[in-house]
């Protein structure tokens, strides 16, 4: 299997379809791969050999897609970098992979210095930026043959949040990416005349997955820049689009605007959400303005290229709504100790995945590689228990687990039972040094903005749903969204920031 592979299928399947949809530009599956096969011709010009690493730093668009394709064309392996980093983060993302050439954006053509003194070479995405572009470099070269890797040749490296250091890049194979995309269309089947909306971001798995797999179906790519409610909404009407993925953030936020203005949403067919569960209030409001979607939850992680589980919509009316699902086919997963011991059903403790879906490991770094996967096993860092049915829930990241008094906290579990209030629109727990108990409990809450919600009342609908010890000890209440990464998950880094400046971490 090859990163390649559906494109000379549609192309040959599907020529004259649209394949890609960009403000008013759109382009059939025939322009696309020989636009792609004359970008890889360039991209050969500049001497790459196999395995070289190429770089793409730009907000989502129909070129961002080709450059996806053209990198694997080429034989090179992709490096998406996060549109959000900070001048240092972009650094070591730069000094730790080393790319041979980055398509650069407009919007960061900032740090094409930085590019050209590493010794990086720029092709400029929508513009020319170092007297190169993307089109510049398409009409300049002839067509290539494909010399795409495939099976377990590195395809691409996403570079993970950093939520506990310095991002890592982790390597992701032709097989791990396409044979998990089968995995969950196994279970949540996209149609071969799906109509995709791209608004999540491109450097993220989570989207890149779908650019893979609605090639491999022969779909049409609709590319927004970026998650914006209105733009959203115009595009599923105009484009008539079928499926999407967002995360519950983006889901109520879509849910507000829709609600102020209805529009008709009955195309959407497939709506799939991640990174966190759904309050159920959103879920209500999801299904009225989308009638026709079935929704499904996907859990996973970059490492897992990057699902393993999957809550169908069937199981989000039986009572399941804070399950992540069951895994999809291909895959094993258990509930282990700290000495991957297998843990008995209801148990908490972490979740270790086993499958064609893992990782090839972090670029660099075998030392931690060969901590996290373990067997076969990937160490997935996260805290969660299986009931008896193979329904997985989710409780808390293992190092962000609360320690109160002694006891353990699952901020998820705390979050559920606020997020069930009527009033709350967002919240994210977490813990704050304590005297009295080490670390307490402290929620973050956005509430609706004609609320008179009090902590008080919060802590009483708390009351028959959470143990005393879990209850938050003190509340933030706020009118304005919470902080959010790129793909919508609440940086609780940011929110517990302050808390933990010059203190130390005290565990009881």
């Amino acid at each position: 299997m090859q990163f390649t592979q559906g494109l000379h299928r549609s192309s040959k399947l599907y020529r004259s379809r649209t394949a890609t949809v960009f403000g008013d530009r759109s382009r059939s599956w025939g322009t696309i791969q020989e636009r792609v096969a004359r970008l890889a011709g360039g991209l050969a010009s500049y001497g790459v050999e196999r395995g070289d690493r190429v770089a793409i730093f730009d907000l989502n668009s129909d070129l961002y897609f080709e450059a996806y394709f053209a990198i694997a064309w080429a034989g090179c392996v992709a490096v998406p970098f996060n549109t959000r980093w900070a001048e240092a983060e972009v650094t070591h993302a730069l000094t730790d992979c080393m790319p041979r050439i980055v398509f650069l954006g407009s919007a960061f053509k900032s740090y094409s210095e930085q590019f050209a003194r590493a010794g990086v070479t720029v092709i400029g995405i929508d513009e020319p930026i170092g007297g190169s572009s993307i089109e510049a470099v398409i009409w300049a070269n002839d067509a290539i043959e494909d010399r795409c890797g495939c099976g377990d040749d590195v395809a691409v490296i996403f570079y993970t949040g950093g939520t506990t250091g310095k991002s890592k890049g982790v390597m992701l194979s032709h097989n791990n990416l396409i044979l998990n995309f089968f995995m969950m269309q196994a279970m949540h089947p996209h149609a071969t005349d799906a109509v995709y909306l791209h608004a999540a971001p491109m450097f993220h798995l989570a989207d890149a997955a779908k650019i893979i797999g609605i090639t491999m179906l022969g779909g049409t790519h609709v590319v927004l820049p970026g998650f914006a409610p209105a733009a959203v909404i115009e595009a599923i009407v105009q484009h008539q689009v079928s499926d999407m993925m967002l995360v519950p953030t983006m889901i109520d936020m879509l849910c507000q605007a829709l609600a102020a203005d209805p529009q008709n949403m009955s195309s959407i067919r497939s709506l799939t959400y991640g990174g966190s569960p759904i309050a159920e209030p959103v879920l209500k409001a999801a299904l009225l303005a989308f009638p026709n979607a079935r929704f499904c939850q996907a859990y996973g992680q970059t490492e897992l290229s990057p699902c393993a589980t999957i809550l169908e919509h069937r199981d989000h009316l039986g009572g399941r709504l804070r399950s992540a699902g069951r895994m999809v086919p291909g895959v094993d997963l258990r509930i282990v100790d700290s000495k991957m011991r297998t843990l008995a059903i209801g148990e908490i403790g972490e979740v270790a995945v086993r499958g064609a879906n893992v990782m090839q490991g972090y670029w660099g770094q075998p030392e931690l590689t060969a901590q996290t996967i373990v067997g076969g096993w990937l160490r997935t860092g996260d805290a969660g228990y299986l009931d008896e049915d193979g329904f997985l829930y989710l409780v808390d990241r293992v190092k962000d687990m609360i320690v109160s008094g002694g006891e353990n906290v699952y901020s998820c579990e705390v979050e559920q039972a606020l997020l069930s209030h009527g009033d709350v629109l967002q919240c994210a727990v977490f813990g704050i040094p304590s005297e009295q108990w080490g670390e307490a409990v402290h929620a973050v809450v956005m509430v609706r903005p004609d609320a008179t919600v009090t902590p008080d009342d919060l802590l009483a609908h708390c009351g028959p749903l959470i143990a005393n010890y879990k209850r938050p000890k003190s509340f933030e209440l706020r009118h304005e969204p919470l902080p959010l990464s790129a793909v919508g998950k609440i940086l609780k880094t940011e929110l517990r920031k302050p808390f933990w400046q010059g203190a130390e971490r005290r565990i009881g």
